[in-house]
């Protein structure tokens, strides 16, 4: 028994292991059976806080909301012009620094320093209505078409309509309007103004 032990603590110095040889007898005289090596318990890691749980695909991504009057810049810029008939665009520019949406037709309505000039909006699909999304930056337009010839009981002598200095125009979906010059002279044939769905400009 000495001989045995004398062994077994030549090869822990040896090899610096925690190891065990045979069997040897415990304080009451009964064999006990030692391990032949140190066992470590599984460990048990836990998830990573970087780890996104099972489905989830990260963080949630906020809704793209409606381009109202708050974050868009109007102007409306003439394009054409003959036979009586002009023709223009209301173009609209998302001035905020997320994106925004838009789709469908904008309200638009003639004004000038006494206030609302009579204005008959007549909406036109060319195009019609398609949504979009503007980045910050981006623009969209509606075609606008209109007559300067008098019709009906208007004045063929002077302005056929009181001449508007600006325009409210409402967004799509929207309440609020915003307010662009308007410098291109009456319209006539009582304010009737033909305008198209907005589309990327």
């Amino acid at each position: 028994m000495t001989r045995r032990l004398i062994a077994c603590g030549l090869v822990l110095t040896a090899f610096a292991a925690v190891t065990a040889c045979g069997t040897r007898s415990s304080d009451n005289g009964s064999p006990q059976t030692l391990p032949t090596s140190t066992s470590t318990p599984p460990s048990t890691t836990a998830p990573s806080s970087t780890e996104a749980p099972a489905g989830n695909s990260g963080a949630a991504v906020p809704a793209v909301k409606r381009c109202d009057s708050a974050v868009l810049k109007g102007e409306v810029a003439p394009t054409d012009a003959g036979a009586g008939n002009r023709y223009g665009k209301f173009v609209v520019t998302n001035t905020a620094t997320m994106p925004c949406t838009l789709n469908g037709y904008s309200g638009f309505q003639l004004e000038n320093a006494s206030g609302a000039v009579p204005t008959k909006l007549e909406r036109k699909a060319d195009p019609g209505p398609a949504a979009m999304t503007l980045a910050p930056g981006g623009k969209a337009a509606a075609n606008l078409h209109w007559g300067v010839v008098p019709s009906g009981n208007e004045p063929v002598e002077g302005p056929c309509q009181p001449e508007a200095s600006k325009a409210a125009a409402i967004p799509p979906d929207e309440t609020a309007p915003l307010t662009v010059p308007w410098t291109l002279g009456p319209v006539c044939s009582g304010g009737r103004i033909e305008i198209s769905a907005f589309y990327a400009s």
